[in-house]
């Protein structure tokens, strides 16, 4: 069996003045070398699930407990074994991506890598002596990963790392979280972006109202929360139409082929996004 990184066990968290609580009672379990996909509509309590686990919000109940130890046991120390990655990049505007990564160095007491090489795992290397303040959202978010992975931690937390990315840059950020993947770290990967999930994460968790109502891999839930249907392009009065049938022995799919007047046939596979609406009630 796996040696457990994270544990939670009845996290619960309620803000100051809040009639109810942002994390209700959870319990979770992440693997060593797993990528965990933590899932739900904004609200759910995912974020402030993120905060507890890397020591930004203390007031709560429950255990929880990180590389195991107690997180509140950490102190600084615990930012030595851990890396976080926010959905705002935090950089120094003014200063090139190798200056920037230098002075993220500095906070750390282990050895860090040197900016080159972590500036080129994540694409940037061309952009080494660039001024971060002319860097794109796609370049300040794989900055943001660098610094985050600068110094080998051995557990990612990142929330939303693409977010607000155009798919060619989204797909660069999702691998170099591969890449850290498959170099052993663990990852806690908090995203509204089903490609990435479905890509990298082993097992994913959906919460809602505070609470988590699924755990599994992204195939079980699909299978047991999803659909797979047949798409007919079909010709009517001069348009095309596209029709979505429950089933290829539907009796008005069948009706329908009977007529001569379709283009296409295809079936369309349950996807994690159909998951997300089912198991949340929210649209991803």
């Amino acid at each position: 069996m796996q040696k457990e990184v994270v544990r939670v066990e009845g996290l619960r968290v309620r803000y100051p003045g809040a009639a109810r609580d942002a994390v209700a009672g959870i319990d979770l379990a992440v693997a060593a070398g797993e990528v965990f996909g933590l899932l739900g509509p904004n609200g759910a309590g995912k974020s402030t699930t993120q905060r507890v686990l890397t020591g930004q919000h203390r007031e709560y109940t429950g255990g929880v407990q990180v590389l195991g130890r107690p997180v509140a046991d950490w102190g600084r120390d615990l930012y030595e074994r851990i890396g976080v990655g926010f959905e705002l990049p935090a950089y120094f505007p003014r200063l090139t991506a190798r200056e920037n990564l230098a002075a993220f160095g500095a906070l750390h007491r282990r050895p860090t890598d040197r900016p080159e090489r972590t500036l080129a795992a994540v694409g940037l290397a061309d952009a080494a002596d660039r001024r971060a303040a002319t860097f794109s959202k796609g370049m300040k978010m794989r900055l943001n990963l660098a610094r985050a992975i600068l110094h080998r931690p051995d557990v990612l937390f990142l929330d939303e790392p693409t977010s607000g990315l155009d798919p060619a840059n989204a797909a660069d950020v999702r691998a170099v979280i591969r890449a850290q993947a498959d170099a052993g770290r663990t990852v806690l990967l908090t995203t509204h972006d089903m490609p990435a999930v479905e890509e990298l994460c082993g097992r994913v968790a959906f919460m809602r109202d505070g609470a988590v109502v699924a755990v599994d891999t992204p195939r079980n839930l699909r299978l047991a929360h999803g659909r797979r249907t047949v798409v007919v392009e079909h010709a009517e009065d001069g348009r095309l139409l596209r029709t979505e049938f429950p089933a290829a022995d539907d009796p008005a799919l069948l009706a329908l082929l009977a007529t001569g007047r379709v283009q296409t046939v295809h079936t369309r596979e349950a996807a994690l996004a159909d998951v997300f609406i089912a198991v949340t009630g929210a649209a991803s």
